[in-house]
């Protein structure tokens, strides 16, 4: 196997690894969340980012958004996505901001 092919297999891997699904819910209902997230949970940090920023177009964090969205659809639990969340963004403590964007349901 060449290492675009290996690549391309690792990046599958880790990207189905976590929170189920490849694709983030699209649509009014899902944008509605991440506006609410981003307005009441804004200033929180995930990792070494406000939360802010991780929604802000400067950003190319796509996994928060993909995460995040599936909470706010119910496609993940919250105890899946502290979990997932933990696990992708080590550095810090999150658990403000995950208690923060879990009580919007």
């Amino acid at each position: 196997m060449g290492a675009l092919g290996a690549g391309a297999l690792l990046s599958g891997a880790l990207l189905s690894g976590c929170g189920g699904g490849l694709v983030a819910p699209e649509g009014p209902a899902s944008n509605a969340f991440l506006d609410q997230v981003q307005a009441r949970c804004g200033n929180h940090s995930i990792g070494s980012q406000t939360i802010g920023f991780l929604l802000g177009t400067a950003s190319d964090d796509t996994y928060f958004v993909d995460v995040t969205s599936k909470l706010g659809a119910g496609r993940i639990d919250a105890t899946t996505f502290s979990s997932d969340i933990d696990s992708f963004y080590p550095a810090g403590n999150n658990q403000a901001a995950i208690d923060c964007i879990v009580g919007l349901l």
